[in-house]
């Protein structure tokens, strides 16, 4: 016995949707990777987090030791990716460093994966 198949013609439809907004540029795209690639660490997102959840979105780096578990000198090293990726700003209060969240830095990120 054979069984027939029905074919459908689909030379005329479109293989894919058309993009509606702009997709990233070279620069952007490289600028957004290093913002994911300082937030793709378990002890950053923690740190990010901790200092957003302060009380003015600010920490010492001596509250931020004790909470993930890690030397002051290894805290600092992730303090300084997540400052240089612009999450974090530093000011220094005698001889500790303070961190705050910089406003609309995490908003930025989730900005830029929804719009482009």
């Amino acid at each position: 016995m054979v069984t027939m198949l029905e074919v459908t013609d689909v030379s005329t439809a479109a293989c894919c949707a058309p993009l509606v907004s702009e997709p990233l540029d070279a620069a952007d795209a490289e600028r957004l990777a290093h913002k994911l690639k300082a937030l793709a660490d378990p002890t950053r997102l923690r740190l990010v987090s901790i200092v957003a959840a302060s009380e003015g979105q600010e920490a010492c780096v001596c509250d931020l030791i004790e909470p993930v578990g890690l030397s002051q000198p290894t805290v600092s090293h992730h303090l300084k990716i997540l400052s240089e990726a612009g999450f974090l700003s530093r000011s220094k209060r005698g001889t500790w460093a303070y961190y705050r969240l910089v406003p609309g830095s995490l908003d930025g990120v989730a900005g830029a994966l929804l719009t482009s």
